[in-house]
Formats: structure tokens, sequence, C-alpha cells
């Protein structure tokens, strides 16, 4: 992942501080703030409803906040619109683009309507999402893949230093996913600040460098990705026998504590797989050895031993008590 940069303001792309909007006497936004620094990618997390697609139309001066503040490379969002989004491309829900026109014409077209957008620079943004093979065939004939990486492209012909992605893997499978990863962060790695917003937290966490997650208009958390996974401490999942004199041995360790269902947050998988004898346990992993040990001297069966490492989705569940994401 990008290296975490200071909070030096040149590094700071997009700046959002204290926004909030309102709609019929209703706060739909309360006091979203997060900046995003050059080179990094930017998670955006939040259960349906939780004002995900009103913040990005906000950053892109489709509706005006209420009230706080929004900057893209210093120039004010709603102040001056044109200097501001001059550093932006985005593709805010699908890529619009034509399918009866071949790739190459679909990016004529928009070039036209951005001032110093020549032939060069076309080419040299079809290069840039690997598209040079089939940028002459007809859109119709792309595979959906093949169509994000074209609106993408359309996003970078005027060179943003921002880029901002509504979605950007939605219908894709786990192969378009990954090669659309591996992609996004090469154009990180040039500089370019990335702004995903997405619903695949599993995807967040292994694309991004930070995150801010929103719920009911709120921004709860912003952080690293590993900085906030680590504030879920890992479980330890136990198949023993029988288990009352297990849970006796567990219950008498000092750094030991035993942990019931509604107090963890497991994936689906674990918990269909846990059994009778299944203790849920939080702990160092260090005392799994020892603890083991004292399992067998008294007579224990231990049949597995499951080491379930801290999740985005587990922070994420737990920040906004388990609603749903869109």
């Amino acid at each position: 992942m990008a290296k975490e940069r200071g909070a030096e303001p040149s590094d700071i792309v997009l700046s959002v501080k204290g926004v909030r909007k309102k709609i019929s006497r209703k706060w739909i936004i309360d006091d979203v703030t997060f900046d995003v620094k050059e080179g990094e990618i930017f998670g955006f997390l939040g259960p349906n409803g939780a004002g995900k697609t009103t913040t990005i139309r906000m950053l892109v001066d489709l509706i005006r906040p209420t009230e706080g503040t929004i900057t893209v490379c210093g120039y004010n969002v709603n102040r001056n619109p044109e200097k501001a989004l001059q550093y932006v491309g985005s593709i805010v829900e699908n890529p619009e683009v034509y399918t009866y026109l071949t790739g190459w014409e679909n990016l004529q077209h928009f070039a036209r309507m951005q001032p110093g957008v020549d032939e060069q620079r076309i080419a040299e943004v079809v290069d840039i999402v690997r598209l040079d093979q089939r940028i002459h065939d007809k859109v119709s004939t792309y595979s959906l893949g093949m169509r994000q990486r074209l609106g993408i492209a359309q996003a970078l012909l005027g060179r943003p230093r921002l880029l901002i992605l509504d979605e950007p893997t939605n219908g894709l499978d786990p192969k378009g996913i990954k090669e659309l990863r591996e992609f996004i962060r090469k154009l990180a790695e040039g500089g370019l600040a990335v702004f995903v917003s997405s619903h695949l937290l599993s995807e967040i966490q292994l694309l991004c460098d930070r995150v801010a997650i929103i719920s009911k208009g709120r921004v709860l958390a912003v952080g690293g990705v590993d900085e906030l996974v680590a504030r879920n401490s890992p479980y330890v999942l136990w198949d023993l026998a029988p288990v009352p004199a297990a849970r006796s041995i567990l219950e008498e360790h000092a750094g030991i504590r035993l942990l019931g269902l509604d107090e963890v947050t497991l994936d689906d998988s674990v918990i269909a797989g846990m059994g009778g004898g299944s203790v849920i346990t939080a702990m160092d992993e260090a005392l799994i050895p020892e603890t083991v040990a004292a399992m067998v001297a008294a007579g224990v069966a231990v049949n597995a031993v499951h080491k379930i490492n801290p999740t985005l989705e587990q922070l994420f569940l737990k920040l906004t008590e388990g609603e749903s994401i869109d």
C-alpha cells in the first residue's frame, strides 16, 4: 500500500470540512470531515441511506452543502467550481459511453469538451487503461470490465489529480475485480488521489490505504485500514470436549476472556462451522500453546483451534450496529 504521508497542505488533494446538508428541514449529512492525499486510495463506506451518494454529489458540485467547505487542490468547489473541478475526474454510478461508437470515438467525443486534450492524450489514457488492443472496436462488443476501464480513461483525459469512482466493481466477476484493483493501485502509485465508494468491504480492505465509515449522515471513523481493523481484537475459536471442564480452565486464566455469540461479529461461514463444542475467547495468540497444554493435562480433547483475524467488515458492523450495506 502507499506510504502514509504527513498532513501537509501540499499533500492534500481533497479536503472536506464540517459538511452538512439539509433537505426538507432534515439534516441528511451532518458534520462530514476527511482529507484525501495524493497517491492514496481512500475508501468511503456506509450502509444503505447513509449519505454516500449525497456526499459524492457535493464533491463534484452537483448539489451544494448547507454548511461546511469542500476544496480540491486548495480551490473551493462551491465558490470556484471551474478551478476546483479541473483537477477532478469522476465516474458517478455507471460510465456514460456510446455503445454504437468505438472506444476511440467515445474518447474523441469527450475530448472535444475539454481544452488541451489532443489525440496524443487520448493515446496516453488508452495505454494507461490497457485498452490498446480493443480501442477501435465498438463498445457494444466490450465486456463490463472493459467498459469500466473506458470510463476511467474518459475521466483521466483532463489529467486530474483526484479520481472519484462510485461503486467501480459493481457487476464485475472476481477476475475483473482483481484486474481493476491492480489497475487502481497503479494509478495511485503514479501520484493520483483515488476516492472509492464501494459496498464490497473485503475489496476495500484489500484496495484502500485509508477509509471513512459513514452512517446516518455522520462519519463514524476515519483512518488507515490496518489501524481501524486493529481496533477489533482477534478471536480464538476452540472446539473442545468436554466443554464444562474446558470452560473452567479458560475462566481461571487472567489473560483469557470467554465471549458469547452476542459479543462478537463473526462471518456467516465461521458461525455455520461451529459445533456444540465451540468456545470463543478473546486472548493473545501467544497464550494458545500453554492453554492447549493445560487442556491436554486436564484430559480435555482439543479438536481444533482457530485464530480469527479482525476484518473491516467486523468493524463496519460494530460501528453501524449491524446496518445493512447497499
